[in-house]
Protein backbone atom coordinates (compact mmCIF):
# COMPACT_ATOMS: atom_id res chain seq x y z
CA UNK A 1 0.00 0.00 0.00
CA UNK A 2 1.38 3.21 -1.01
CA UNK A 3 0.98 6.23 1.23
CA UNK A 4 0.67 9.64 -0.27
CA UNK A 5 3.71 11.74 0.43
CA UNK A 6 3.32 15.41 1.15
CA UNK A 7 4.30 17.54 -1.70
CA UNK A 8 7.61 19.27 -1.25
CA UNK A 9 7.63 23.00 -1.23
CA UNK A 10 9.60 24.64 -3.85
CA UNK A 11 12.99 25.71 -2.61
CA UNK A 12 12.62 28.87 -4.59
CA UNK A 13 10.72 31.42 -2.54
CA UNK A 14 8.06 33.48 -4.08
CA UNK A 15 9.04 37.01 -4.84
CA UNK A 16 8.06 39.41 -1.94
CA UNK A 17 5.31 41.81 -2.90
CA UNK A 18 4.88 44.63 -0.37
CA UNK A 19 1.34 45.50 0.66
CA UNK A 20 0.06 48.68 -0.67
CA UNK A 21 0.19 51.39 2.09
CA UNK A 22 -1.33 54.18 0.06
CA UNK A 23 -4.88 53.78 1.28
CA UNK A 24 -4.08 53.49 5.04
CA UNK A 25 -1.69 56.46 4.88
CA UNK A 26 -4.36 58.47 3.12
CA UNK A 27 -6.86 57.50 5.79
CA UNK A 28 -4.50 58.51 8.60
CA UNK A 29 -3.87 61.92 7.04
CA UNK A 30 -7.59 62.48 6.72
CA UNK A 31 -8.14 61.45 10.33
CA UNK A 32 -5.41 63.84 11.46
CA UNK A 33 -6.93 66.66 9.45
CA UNK A 34 -10.37 65.97 10.91
CA UNK A 35 -9.00 65.85 14.47
CA UNK A 36 -7.09 69.10 13.99
CA UNK A 37 -10.17 70.72 12.51
CA UNK A 38 -12.32 69.61 15.43
CA UNK A 39 -9.74 70.90 17.89
CA UNK A 40 -9.65 74.27 16.15
CA UNK A 41 -13.45 74.44 16.13
CA UNK A 42 -13.62 73.53 19.81
CA UNK A 43 -11.07 76.22 20.62
CA UNK A 44 -13.00 78.79 18.64
CA UNK A 45 -16.30 77.89 20.32
CA UNK A 46 -14.63 77.97 23.74
CA UNK A 47 -13.21 81.43 23.07
CA UNK A 48 -16.49 82.80 21.75
CA UNK A 49 -18.42 81.41 24.71
CA UNK A 50 -16.05 83.07 27.16
CA UNK A 51 -16.05 86.39 25.37
CA UNK A 52 -19.74 86.63 24.68
CA UNK A 53 -21.51 83.91 26.55
CA UNK A 54 -20.22 84.36 30.08
CA UNK A 55 -19.60 88.10 30.03
CA UNK A 56 -22.02 90.42 31.74
CA UNK A 57 -24.45 92.21 29.50
CA UNK A 58 -23.95 95.97 29.84
CA UNK A 59 -27.13 97.97 29.21
CA UNK A 60 -27.10 100.55 26.46
CA UNK A 61 -26.27 104.03 27.69
CA UNK A 62 -24.12 102.88 30.60
CA UNK A 63 -21.45 105.52 31.38
CA UNK A 64 -17.98 103.98 30.95
CA UNK A 65 -16.47 106.14 33.72
CA UNK A 66 -17.96 107.55 36.91
CA UNK A 67 -16.29 110.57 38.54
CA UNK A 68 -16.76 110.64 42.32
CA UNK A 69 -16.20 113.75 44.46
CA UNK A 70 -17.19 113.87 48.11
CA UNK A 71 -18.38 117.33 49.19
CA UNK A 72 -17.70 118.78 52.63
CA UNK A 73 -20.79 120.96 53.11
CA UNK A 74 -19.92 121.70 56.73
CA UNK A 75 -16.69 123.59 55.99
CA UNK A 76 -17.02 124.94 52.45
CA UNK A 77 -19.38 127.48 50.91
CA UNK A 78 -22.14 126.46 48.55
CA UNK A 79 -20.65 128.71 45.85
CA UNK A 80 -17.28 126.93 46.02
CA UNK A 81 -18.82 123.47 45.99
CA UNK A 82 -21.08 124.46 43.08
CA UNK A 83 -17.96 125.44 41.14
CA UNK A 84 -16.42 122.03 41.84
CA UNK A 85 -19.60 120.26 40.73
CA UNK A 86 -19.87 122.34 37.57
CA UNK A 87 -16.27 121.52 36.72
CA UNK A 88 -16.95 117.79 36.89
CA UNK A 89 -20.30 118.01 35.13
CA UNK A 90 -19.00 120.17 32.28
CA UNK A 91 -16.12 117.77 31.73
CA UNK A 92 -18.43 114.75 31.83
CA UNK A 93 -20.78 116.24 29.26
CA UNK A 94 -17.97 117.11 26.90
CA UNK A 95 -16.58 113.62 26.92
CA UNK A 96 -17.70 111.31 24.15
CA UNK A 97 -16.51 107.74 24.03
CA UNK A 98 -14.79 107.77 20.64
CA UNK A 99 -14.15 104.05 20.89
CA UNK A 100 -17.86 103.49 20.29
CA UNK A 101 -17.82 105.74 17.24
CA UNK A 102 -21.55 106.35 16.70
CA UNK A 103 -22.57 105.82 20.32
CA UNK A 104 -21.60 108.87 22.33
CA UNK A 105 -21.68 108.24 26.05
CA UNK A 106 -21.06 110.92 28.62
CA UNK A 107 -19.23 110.17 31.83
CA UNK A 108 -21.35 110.11 34.97
CA UNK A 109 -20.72 112.20 38.08
CA UNK A 110 -21.53 111.37 41.69
CA UNK A 111 -21.46 113.92 44.55
CA UNK A 112 -22.12 112.39 47.96
CA UNK A 113 -21.42 114.41 51.11
CA UNK A 114 -19.07 113.61 53.97
CA UNK A 115 -22.05 113.36 56.33
CA UNK A 116 -23.69 110.62 54.26
CA UNK A 117 -21.58 107.92 55.89
CA UNK A 118 -21.11 106.73 59.46
CA UNK A 119 -17.38 106.97 60.06
CA UNK A 120 -17.59 106.01 63.75
CA UNK A 121 -15.64 109.08 64.81
CA UNK A 122 -12.89 108.72 62.20
CA UNK A 123 -11.68 111.81 60.26
CA UNK A 124 -13.96 112.94 57.44
CA UNK A 125 -11.31 112.08 54.84
CA UNK A 126 -12.31 108.45 55.36
CA UNK A 127 -15.61 109.20 53.59
CA UNK A 128 -13.94 108.67 50.22
CA UNK A 129 -13.89 104.90 50.79
CA UNK A 130 -17.62 104.27 51.39
CA UNK A 131 -18.37 106.89 48.72
CA UNK A 132 -16.61 104.82 46.07
CA UNK A 133 -18.29 101.67 47.41
CA UNK A 134 -21.61 103.54 47.14
CA UNK A 135 -20.85 104.47 43.53
CA UNK A 136 -20.20 100.83 42.65
CA UNK A 137 -23.74 100.08 43.79
CA UNK A 138 -25.31 103.14 42.20
CA UNK A 139 -23.68 102.47 38.81
CA UNK A 140 -23.56 98.64 38.74
CA UNK A 141 -22.62 98.33 35.07
CA UNK A 142 -19.98 101.04 34.70
CA UNK A 143 -16.43 99.79 34.44
CA UNK A 144 -14.16 102.52 35.82
CA UNK A 145 -14.54 104.79 38.84
CA UNK A 146 -12.36 107.88 39.22
CA UNK A 147 -12.23 109.36 42.69
CA UNK A 148 -11.17 113.01 42.59
CA UNK A 149 -11.31 114.94 45.84
CA UNK A 150 -13.09 118.29 46.06
CA UNK A 151 -10.04 120.59 46.33
CA UNK A 152 -9.08 119.98 42.72
CA UNK A 153 -10.14 120.90 39.20
CA UNK A 154 -10.13 119.10 35.86
CA UNK A 155 -8.20 121.46 33.60
CA UNK A 156 -7.97 119.77 30.21
CA UNK A 157 -11.27 118.67 28.61
CA UNK A 158 -9.45 117.13 25.64
CA UNK A 159 -8.00 114.38 27.84
CA UNK A 160 -10.03 111.28 28.65
CA UNK A 161 -9.52 108.55 31.17
CA UNK A 162 -9.45 105.96 28.39
CA UNK A 163 -7.09 107.56 25.89
CA UNK A 164 -4.83 109.35 28.37
CA UNK A 165 -4.59 106.72 31.13
CA UNK A 166 -6.16 103.32 30.52
CA UNK A 167 -4.92 102.78 26.97
CA UNK A 168 -1.40 103.77 28.00
CA UNK A 169 -1.21 102.23 31.46
CA UNK A 170 1.46 99.65 30.60
CA UNK A 171 3.75 102.41 29.36
CA UNK A 172 2.92 104.72 32.27
CA UNK A 173 3.29 102.29 35.17
CA UNK A 174 6.36 102.64 37.37
CA UNK A 175 7.69 99.08 37.55
CA UNK A 176 9.61 97.62 40.49
CA UNK A 177 9.08 101.00 42.14
CA UNK A 178 9.05 101.61 45.93
CA UNK A 179 5.47 101.86 47.17
CA UNK A 180 6.47 104.40 49.81
CA UNK A 181 9.22 106.75 48.66
CA UNK A 182 12.11 106.91 48.63
CA UNK A 183 13.30 103.40 49.47
CA UNK A 184 10.47 101.10 50.58
CA UNK A 185 11.46 97.43 50.32
CA UNK A 186 7.95 96.70 49.00
CA UNK A 187 7.85 97.51 45.30
CA UNK A 188 5.34 97.44 42.49
CA UNK A 189 5.12 94.37 40.27
CA UNK A 190 7.32 94.62 37.16
CA UNK A 191 5.30 92.52 34.72
CA UNK A 192 1.64 93.55 35.06
CA UNK A 193 -0.45 93.77 31.89
CA UNK A 194 -3.26 96.26 31.42
CA UNK A 195 -5.99 93.62 31.85
CA UNK A 196 -4.52 92.73 35.26
CA UNK A 197 -4.68 96.30 36.59
CA UNK A 198 -7.60 97.17 38.89
CA UNK A 199 -6.23 100.16 40.82
CA UNK A 200 -4.29 103.14 39.43
CA UNK A 201 -2.70 105.58 41.88
CA UNK A 202 0.07 108.15 42.06
CA UNK A 203 2.45 109.18 44.83
CA UNK A 204 4.00 112.43 46.01
CA UNK A 205 7.05 113.08 48.15
CA UNK A 206 5.41 111.65 51.24
CA UNK A 207 3.76 108.50 49.91
CA UNK A 208 0.71 107.21 48.05
CA UNK A 209 -1.69 110.00 47.09
CA UNK A 210 -5.30 108.94 47.62
CA UNK A 211 -6.82 112.23 46.41
CA UNK A 212 -7.05 111.01 42.81
CA UNK A 213 -7.20 107.34 41.91
CA UNK A 214 -8.94 105.11 39.36
CA UNK A 215 -10.58 101.80 40.25
CA UNK A 216 -12.02 99.04 38.05
CA UNK A 217 -15.39 97.61 39.10
CA UNK A 218 -15.37 93.94 40.13
CA UNK A 219 -15.12 91.57 43.05
CA UNK A 220 -11.54 92.65 43.67
CA UNK A 221 -12.53 96.31 44.00
CA UNK A 222 -15.13 95.44 46.63
CA UNK A 223 -12.56 93.40 48.54
CA UNK A 224 -10.07 96.25 48.33
CA UNK A 225 -12.50 98.90 49.58
CA UNK A 226 -13.80 96.69 52.38
CA UNK A 227 -10.25 95.97 53.49
CA UNK A 228 -9.31 99.66 53.41
CA UNK A 229 -12.42 100.62 55.40
CA UNK A 230 -11.86 97.98 58.08
CA UNK A 231 -12.88 99.34 61.52
CA UNK A 232 -9.48 98.36 62.89
CA UNK A 233 -7.71 100.74 60.50
CA UNK A 234 -10.19 103.56 61.11
CA UNK A 235 -9.65 103.29 64.87
CA UNK A 236 -5.89 102.82 64.70
CA UNK A 237 -5.24 106.58 64.62
CA UNK A 238 -2.82 106.60 61.72
CA UNK A 239 -1.07 109.97 61.48
CA UNK A 240 -2.56 110.56 58.02
CA UNK A 241 -5.72 108.54 58.55
CA UNK A 242 -6.91 106.81 55.38
CA UNK A 243 -3.71 107.71 53.48
CA UNK A 244 -1.47 105.75 55.84
CA UNK A 245 -4.04 102.96 56.07
CA UNK A 246 -3.85 102.63 52.28
CA UNK A 247 -0.07 102.37 52.39
CA UNK A 248 -0.33 99.75 55.11
CA UNK A 249 -2.69 97.41 53.25
CA UNK A 250 -0.79 97.79 49.99
CA UNK A 251 2.46 96.75 51.66
CA UNK A 252 1.01 93.95 53.77
CA UNK A 253 -1.52 92.43 51.38
CA UNK A 254 0.05 90.97 48.21
CA UNK A 255 -3.45 90.43 46.83
CA UNK A 256 -3.88 94.20 46.75
CA UNK A 257 -0.37 95.01 45.56
CA UNK A 258 -0.75 92.52 42.70
CA UNK A 259 -3.52 94.62 41.10
CA UNK A 260 -2.06 98.07 41.73
CA UNK A 261 0.07 100.29 39.54
CA UNK A 262 1.67 103.63 40.30
CA UNK A 263 1.81 106.13 37.44
CA UNK A 264 3.61 109.51 37.24
CA UNK A 265 2.01 112.09 39.48
CA UNK A 266 1.08 114.69 36.86
CA UNK A 267 -1.01 112.24 34.84
CA UNK A 268 -4.02 112.58 37.17
CA UNK A 269 -2.71 114.38 40.24
CA UNK A 270 -0.61 117.50 39.57
CA UNK A 271 -0.17 119.76 42.60
CA UNK A 272 -0.25 123.49 43.02
CA UNK A 273 2.97 124.98 44.36
CA UNK A 274 3.18 124.53 48.10
CA UNK A 275 2.03 120.93 48.08
CA UNK A 276 4.23 117.91 48.88
CA UNK A 277 5.62 117.44 45.38
CA UNK A 278 8.90 118.06 43.64
CA UNK A 279 9.14 119.83 40.29
CA UNK A 280 8.02 116.72 38.38
CA UNK A 281 4.70 116.71 40.24
CA UNK A 282 3.82 120.41 39.96
CA UNK A 283 1.02 121.53 37.66
CA UNK A 284 1.88 122.81 34.18
CA UNK A 285 -0.50 124.23 31.59
CA UNK A 286 -2.11 121.42 29.66
CA UNK A 287 -2.10 118.94 32.54
CA UNK A 288 -5.24 116.91 33.17
CA UNK A 289 -5.85 117.88 36.80
CA UNK A 290 -4.68 120.35 39.43
CA UNK A 291 -5.07 119.69 43.16
CA UNK A 292 -4.79 122.27 45.94
CA UNK A 293 -3.32 119.84 48.42
CA UNK A 294 -3.22 121.12 51.99
CA UNK A 295 -5.12 124.33 51.13
CA UNK A 296 -7.37 123.86 54.16
CA UNK A 297 -4.44 124.08 56.60
CA UNK A 298 -1.62 126.45 57.53
CA UNK A 299 -3.48 129.69 56.88
CA UNK A 300 -4.08 128.90 53.20
CA UNK A 301 -7.39 129.53 51.46
CA UNK A 302 -8.77 126.87 49.12
CA UNK A 303 -11.24 129.24 47.47
CA UNK A 304 -8.59 131.84 46.66
CA UNK A 305 -6.16 129.21 45.37
CA UNK A 306 -8.84 127.70 43.16
CA UNK A 307 -10.13 131.03 41.84
CA UNK A 308 -7.49 131.71 39.18
CA UNK A 309 -7.69 128.13 37.93
CA UNK A 310 -11.49 128.24 37.91
CA UNK A 311 -11.33 131.11 35.44
CA UNK A 312 -8.78 129.20 33.39
CA UNK A 313 -10.75 125.96 33.09
CA UNK A 314 -13.93 127.85 32.20
CA UNK A 315 -12.11 129.65 29.40
CA UNK A 316 -10.62 126.42 28.06
CA UNK A 317 -13.94 124.57 28.26
CA UNK A 318 -15.83 127.43 26.58
CA UNK A 319 -13.26 127.55 23.78
CA UNK A 320 -13.97 123.89 23.06
CA UNK A 321 -17.75 124.24 23.08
Amino acid sequence: MHMAMPSRKSSTPRPYTPRSRGVPMLRRSRVQAIVLGLCALATLLFTISHIFGSSESIPSGTPPVVIITVLDTDHYSKAYLDTIKQNRNDYAKKHADLMLMLCYLDYATFFPETTDYDLAGAPSSWSRVPAVRHALTKFPHSTWFWFLEQNSLIMNPAMTVESSILDKVEGLMLKNHPVVPPDSVIKTFPHLKSHQVDLIVTQDNTGLAQGSFILRRGEWSKFFLDTWFDPLYRSYNFQKADAHALEHIVQWHPTILSKLVIIPQRTINAYIKGGPADESGLYKDGDFVIRFVGCETGGRDCIKEADQFSKQWRAVFDARS
